[in-house]
């Protein structure tokens, strides 16, 4: 098998290139367009061959530049003159690579980018040879990830130049190999530099423990990804022991005990230990779901003396009153989660959950002006049913994480009303102001999408007007559609909202 090296531009061609960053890329979008639309017929299977090879290679080296454009972006904060808050979400929400991609970019970049420290000095890539390799086009991303994911694992007390050989290791065999393989390789390595597990200690655990509940699939069911520590595991052992034994926990069996099994009556938990014919993985899930039923409804406090409202310790579900009535349909939850209304009469019967039923009003106060500047529970309540999630465009932050952001600002004389109420995350909700860079907030009063919150970038040479005109370009008015199916985009585009009318005065 014949290896193609394909070469960088000549001295020639470099002459003729822009070197404004820019214009450059435009010259790389168009360099794509154009061999995206060459006819290949009448190619060789040596010139096809030679061009995957050129494109491959241009295309790690692109991961070069993306890096070092990321890095400039980082140092300087550019992120926020488009309205977004970090990195990640101008690179997942801004540029719509989505969380992961964004976080592969984003590991890419501090591994081989080249920051500036506090001095305005260059630094050194923190994996100087895998820099290297991925500026000559031998590898791409993924090698850089499996080489960061191995580096991470590398216990602390291992000395600081055998931790940079085994990064120059790992890059050169990176060159020949594929991202799999590097692992595999990695693999080998940690186990040549601490082969008896010593050199780990409590330090590296606590820094690579963690828990990540990964989104729903399709049969809305998820997956828990866990590294635990030794503290951990021994606690959770000792509980699946009692909460997970024979006949506990079962929610298929109604005369099933409930709890520690050392509190049940032994005579009853060996019937119901008959009666169980759950594998040792359900019965595990069981008794973790009942201990967490447990443990909500003895932290379940009334409201705070400070009238928040906040509907963060609590089971709140939203639902329309036809699939309530029909006993099917998919319900959410105010931290994101859809239950299948089957399994949400379940969840009533033993947690009674917070209904917001959108035919039905509570009767409660929803209109407080500016006696009182936090949302009822009441408001609240109905703020979950109407946005469901952060109202900002792109973020998908659900309800528990959210709080109640004033239109107008409560500091310029936003009333406490449900209609100049909406659901903003903290950091987002921290966002809306006046300067560049900041965002102006909402509330359609009229179109298809009215009563929904519409955020916009402010402009930076212009004064938001009072009543919005433009739809389009990087400063138009934005819909989130994150929490909400039934207002994906459609083929007509949304008018601009109409702003709140203003407060009336004290």
């Amino acid at each position: 098998m014949t290896t193609i090296i394909a070469e960088p531009a000549s001295p020639g061609l470099d002459a003729l290139l822009p070197d404004d960053p820019v214009a450059l890329a435009a010259v790389a979008n168009a360099v794509a367009v154009k061999l995206a639309a060459l006819p290949l017929a009448a190619s060789t299977e040596g010139e096809l061959l030679a061009a995957a090879e050129s494109l491959e290679q241009a295309r790690r080296r692109f991961d070069a530049a993306d890096a070092a454009v990321l890095v400039e972006i980082s140092d300087r904060g550019a992120y926020r003159t488009a309205g977004y808050l970090s990195l990640h979400a101008y690179l997942s929400g801004g540029l719509r690579v989505g969380d992961g991609a964004a976080r592969r970019r984003r590991v890419a970049a501090a591994a081989i980018g080249r920051f500036t420290n506090m001095q305005g000095q260059t630094l050194e890539p923190r994996c100087p040879a895998t820099a290297d390799a991925v500026a000559d086009g031998q590898i791409g991303v993924d090698h850089v990830l499996e080489i960061d994911a191995v580096l991470t694992r590398i216990p602390a007390a291992v000395t600081t130049d055998v931790r940079e050989g085994a990064e120059a290791q790992l890059a050169a065999v990176a060159r020949t190999l594929t991202p799999a393989g590097v692992r595999t390789a990695g693999i080998r390595l940690l186990a040549h530099l601490d082969p008896d597990g010593q050199l780990t200690d409590d330090r590296d655990r606590r820094r690579l423990r963690g828990l990540a509940l990964m989104p729903q699939d399709r049969q809305l069911m998820s997956t828990l990804r866990t590294r635990l520590t030794p503290g951990l595991r021994a606690e959770l052992e000792v509980m699946l022991q009692s909460w997970a034994a024979p006949g506990m926990n079962n929610p298929d069996d109604p005369a099933s005990p409930t709890g520690a099994m050392e509190s049940a009556d032994p005579a009853v938990v060996a019937a119901a230990a008959e009666r169980d014919d759950r594998t040792p993985m359900q019965r595990n899930h069981d008794a973790l779901h009942a201990l967490l039923i447990l443990a909500r409804q003895q932290s379940n406090t009334p409201t705070s003396a400070s009238g928040s409202g906040s509907l963060r310790s609590e089971l709140v579900v939203t639902i329309t009153d036809a699939e309530l009535a029909a006993h099917a349909g998919i319900a959410l939850t105010a931290t994101g989660t859809r239950v299948p209304i089957s399994e949400l009469v379940r969840l009533a019967a033993d947690a009674t959950p917070h209904l917001a039923v959108f035919a039905h009003t509570t009767g409660e106060p929803l209109y407080l002006g500016r006696g009182r500047r936090l949302a009822s529970r009441a408001q609240r309540l109905m703020l979950f049913a109407r946005d469901r999630g952060c109202t900002a465009p792109g973020c998908a932050a659900p309800f528990a994480r959210t709080e109640a952001h004033h239109f107008p600002d409560w500091q310029d004389g936003g009333p406490t009303d449900i209609d100049h109420l909406g659901a903003a995350c903290g950091s987002h909700n921290r966002t809306v102001g006046t300067a560049p860079g900041q965002w102006e907030t909402r509330i359609a009063a009229t179109g298809p999408h009215t009563g929904r919150v519409h955020w916009r970038p402010v402009t930076p040479t212009t004064t938001p007007p009072t009543t919005p005109t433009d739809t389009s370009g990087p400063h138009r008015w934005q819909l989130n559609t994150i929490h909400h199916a039934e207002l994906l985009p459609t083929t007509d585009p949304d008018p601009p909202p109409e702003p709140p009318a203003p407060p009336e005065p004290d």
